[in-house]
């Protein structure tokens, strides 16, 4: 059985790049109540779906996520 393209090496260090740069720039946000203002979820979803789609950087990420995950 081949491997999937998607866990190959490069591709687990690509999206470890991408989850902590969603980190950086939206994880330790709050709403005004103290709530984290965006989803682990959200922000896993979207480093998860960047790499399957086959981006070869984080290049635009943030603004793929901004268009993609936040309301």
């Amino acid at each position: 059985m081949p491997e999937d393209w998607r866990y190959e090496d490069h591709k687990m260090e690509l999206r470890n790049d991408c989850y902590a740069l969603l980190l950086r720039n939206f994880g330790g946000q709050l709403t005004i109540d103290n709530l984290p203002a965006y989803t682990m979820k959200s922000i896993t979803e979207c480093a998860q779906d960047w790499v399957s789609q086959g981006n070869p950087n984080p290049n635009g990420l943030i603004q793929y996520y901004l268009t993609n995950y936040t309301k």
